[in-house]
């Protein structure tokens, strides 16, 4: 129903934000709310999510934390507010390889993970996320022929994998890689939100 807010972050806690949009206060659970700026303007990707008689509006920073979060709540056993507990932790490419990787010691760190709740996870997205990591070979060829150093070489294609395991095709991809590889970027999570600006 809705896709994302933008207006003037009003207030802050530990928990929830409540951003004005259209002279509307909306109360939004998300998962590192140190990360907007209060009395400015912010865009902020949403769910809603409806349970019985409540309707929960979740928020997050950028569209792939809000694609993560659709990932993990279609786990069984994870609901919304265990997802967002997973999500305070900004190490989102971690999560993905620790995932792919079956790193179920890994998994548990996360607030409220057993061991029996990573296997779950594992189960249910490894599979999706391989599916949605097998780059096109466009996309490698690009990686490969970087004229910047291996290590840059290397951020660039774990970038370009998270935005494949976060559900873009390869023909999207394909279009924002020449653009990526002109930045220096010193990061795989720096390609990732760069790819995400190019996308949308």
């Amino acid at each position: 129903m809705f896709e994302y807010l933008k207006g003037l972050v009003t207030y802050i806690n530990s928990h929830y934000i409540v951003v004005e949009a259209n002279g509307v206060g909306y109360h939004v659970l998300v998962a590192n709310p140190a990360r907007y700026q209060p009395d400015q303007i912010n865009t902020v990707y949403v769910e809603l999510v409806v349970r019985d008689n409540e309707q929960t509006l979740y928020g997050f920073f950028d569209l792939a934390e809000k694609r993560l979060f659709q990932q993990l709540t279609s786990v069984s056993g994870i609901g919304p507010k265990s997802a967002l507990a997973i999500l305070a932790d900004d190490d989102h490419q971690n999560l993905i390889q620790a995932i792919m990787q079956n790193d179920v010691k890994f998994l548990t760190k996360y607030p409220g993970v057993g061991k029996k709740t990573a296997q779950q996870i594992i189960l249910d997205l490894k599979d999706k996320l391989t599916q949605q990591n097998s780059l096109s070979p466009v996309q490698r060829n690009g990686a490969d022929n970087l004229t910047t150093t291996a290590d840059t070489n290397s951020y660039l294609k774990d970038g370009l994998a998270a935005l494949a395991a976060l559900g873009y095709s390869s023909r999207e991809i394909a279009k924002v890689t020449p653009k990526l590889q002109r930045l220096n970027l010193t990061a795989a999570s720096e390609y990732l939100r760069a790819g995400l600006k190019l996308l949308h």
